[in-house]
């Protein structure tokens, strides 16, 4: 079973996030290669082309809460292990596409609200090569 067909309410919202992201590259003049990009060594959101890099990007999207010093960041949920399947994605993905050079691994935050049943982009982050080989090992 494919994860990324089950339609959950969690699902859906991260799909939302995930076209806000598109959305957001494609006004900064990214260049979107791949969506869901699936490999043997996981998954990866977006793999867009930022000048001479090939930039792989985690979307997470969270629902929008006033920030407190204790509030984690979504970014946070990018742990090590989800680093290094993304970097094996990043390599597997290099291996079927000659001329891949520079690459970089970002993370965008998406904040929802939702009124009325309605939901709108509250706010991006973009957090431009957020971890890459070496901090992911570390």
């Amino acid at each position: 079973m494919n994860i990324l067909k089950v339609l959950t309410a969690r699902r859906i919202h991260g799909n939302f996030g995930e076209r806000a992201a598109l959305k957001y590259l494609k006004r900064q003049g990214y260049d979107i290669l791949e969506t869901n990009y699936v490999a043997e060594s996981g998954e990866v959101d977006i793999i867009a082309k930022d000048r001479d890099a090939v930039v792989f990007v985690e979307v997470k999207t969270r629902s929008y809460t006033d920030p407190s010093p204790t509030t984690a960041r979504p970014a946070a949920a990018v742990t090590k292990e989800k680093q290094r399947r993304i970097i094996a994605c990043a390599a597997e993905y290099g291996h079927s596409h000659y001329g891949l050079r520079r690459i970089r691994f970002d993370v965008i935050e998406v904040y929802t609200l939702e009124s009325n049943g309605v939901r709108k982009v509250k706010d991006i982050k973009h957090i431009t090569a957020a971890f890459d080989k070496s901090s992911a090992n570390r």
